[in-house]
């Protein structure tokens, strides 16, 4: 006659899953919203540079000679 089970569920082998900490969530989020802050700075700055080159292009290639900026006092 078989033995009977008394009602124990065997026992896993497997190792118990650890939470992922809020630091490391967080961390990540804080990088890549350091990374999007850093691009979008470096566009900006880059979309005025080239603007002004171009307005200087054009200027220069209408012929005129008083393309210069001139900025007013202060």
């Amino acid at each position: 006659m078989p033995k009977s089970d008394s009602g124990e569920k065997p026992k896993s082998r497997s190792k118990p899953q650890a939470k992922p900490q809020s630091g490391d969530n967080r961390r990540g989020a804080i990088a890549g919203l350091i990374i999007v802050i850093v691009i979008l700075g470096v566009g900006w700055w880059l979309t005025r540079d080239l603007t002004a080159a171009s307005k200087m292009q054009d200027c220069l290639m209408s012929g005129r000679r008083n393309c210069n900026v001139i900025e007013p006092a202060r």
